[in-house]
């Protein structure tokens, strides 16, 4: 009984114990998912800020009479111009549209009933997010360049011979090589190599 009056009615302690709430499901998506895969220290602050401030101002806009599309709207015009001026890749700018969405979810839904529809409603977003880095982490490959000296290993025929001897130079089973520049003058090649961790 006690959620169902925090759920309807818009009071101080229901938005602060909808705020703990956020807090919490942001506190598991930014710290141990978004840091553990990504380790980029850099967006933590701006990320958990974003999703207390967005929470804040649509709690506070549910208290006025104004559709939730004008609200969205606003956030999509701040965030456009926030973040036009930084380089992002597409999975930051995704973690910005998740930590937005969850924000808003957490301040404006009533889904019956009210605390288990909140815990089930972030808990697919987690899970999916989740299972989303760990596929993409056992996908994805790591690289460096190198500066190679044996430019007759370079020739297609010669491709396992390559790979097993810059695995041998780096330490590590390198999987996959590109030729970014070739110096036949010195008879050195720069190269990508990519490896799984």
């Amino acid at each position: 009984m006690f959620f169902n009056n925090l759920a309807t009615e818009v009071s101080l302690l229901s938005i602060l114990v909808r705020f703990a709430f956020n807090l919490a499901v942001l506190f598991i998506l930014i710290f141990l998912i978004y840091y553990r895969y990504s380790k980029k220290e850099e967006y933590l602050f701006s990320y958990m800020l974003i999703g207390v401030v967005i929470f804040l101002i649509t709690s506070l806009l549910n208290t006025v009479n104004i559709q939730l599309g004008l609200a969205l709207g606003l956030f999509a015009v701040f965030a456009i111009l926030r973040f036009r001026t930084v380089n992002y890749s597409v999975k930051d700018m995704t973690y910005v549209f998740t930590v937005i969405g969850i924000s808003v979810i957490n301040s404006q839904a009533n889904i019956p009933p009210p605390l288990v529809g909140a815990i089930i409603v972030n808990s697919l977003i987690l899970a999916t997010t989740f299972g989303l880095e760990i596929f993409l982490q056992k996908k994805s490959l790591s690289s460096f360049t190198i500066n190679y000296r044996k430019t007759e290993l370079l020739k297609p025929a010669m491709k396992t011979e390559l790979l097993r001897d810059l695995s041998d130079i780096t330490g590590r089973s390198i999987v996959r090589v590109t030729i970014k520049e070739i110096d036949t003058g010195k008879g050195s090649a720069e190269l990508e190599v990519f490896f799984r961790e």
